[in-house]
């Protein structure tokens, strides 16, 4: 079967940093992925790309000058403009269009439509230790309200079925396998509000990725059983999870 024009062959994940910490929220990702940079492009050079040792590049960095940041998404896909069309008509608000267009889904998730190609998924990093770590999935964080509604819209955007998990607050997007970030879909405590997005890293040694953040200026939220919730060092919440990288399901 020939995939749509409108279905994602690829997603990004940008990193929406403060302007005031923006050097230092860099740096700590490049620390954290092994991953080099870019040079600095757009009209005021707030944007780079985190670059992969090998493979192609999927996530970036955006310095915003308002407000604290988070992640927003770019799926990648053959035709940008018809693309948009399918999530307005799935319910998303339309935001700009500068070739590349910017939406906000349902809950209010901000995310762009591209047409960057990229097909090579990086491995995981290897450390001096001899463990493996890759940042490899995007967790949406959806209060319980709108749970139901933005699951389908993922679901219906992406083409990609939701499927059940082991924790029945949890269920995620079935994506292709060359796809280098599994979305993983989380219903919240909280019953209203925007729905936000945060990054999570398999592991092969969660303790001592863990302590290898905290060198780096992580700090520890909390500790579950499958994984540990930390804060970088300019505020970005996300997670060291015990899943082992390249070897999951998607």
């Amino acid at each position: 079967m020939t995939p749509s024009v409108t279905s994602p062959f690829w997603a990004s994940a940008f990193l929406d940093l403060p302007a005031s910490s923006f050097a230092s929220g860099v740096a700590f990702w490049r620390e954290v992925t092994g991953f080099g940079l870019s040079p600095f492009r757009g009209e005021h050079q707030e944007f780079a790309t985190l670059v992969p040792p090998e493979g192609d590049d999927y996530l970036r960095v955006q310095r915003v000058q308002d407000g604290a940041g988070g992640i927003h998404l770019d799926l990648h896909v053959e035709d940008p403009r018809a693309a948009a069309d399918e999530a307005v008509a799935l319910g998303a608000e339309e935001l700009a269009d500068h070739g590349h267009v910017v939406l906000r889904s349902p809950g209010g998730l901000s995310f762009c439509m591209v047409s960057r190609p990229a097909s090579r998924r990086p491995p995981a990093a290897t450390w001096p230790a001899g463990t493996r770590s890759q940042v490899d999935q995007v967790c949406l964080d959806i209060p319980s309200n709108g749970y139901d509604d933005e699951c389908g819209f993922w679901t219906a955007l992406t083409g990609w079925p939701q499927t059940k998990t082991s924790l029945p607050e949890y269920s995620r997007l079935a994506k292709p396998d060359e796809n280098p970030l599994r979305f993983l879909l989380q219903r919240l405590g909280e019953q209203s509000g925007a729905v936000r997005a945060h990054l999570d890293l398999a592991a092969e040694d969660r303790v001592g990725e863990v302590n290898r953040h905290a060198t780096l200026g992580a700090t520890v939220v909390s500790e579950m059983e499958y994984w540990t919730v930390l804060r970088d060092a300019v505020g970005t919440t996300y997670c060291v999870t015990v899943r082992q990288p390249d070897t999951m399901p998607a």
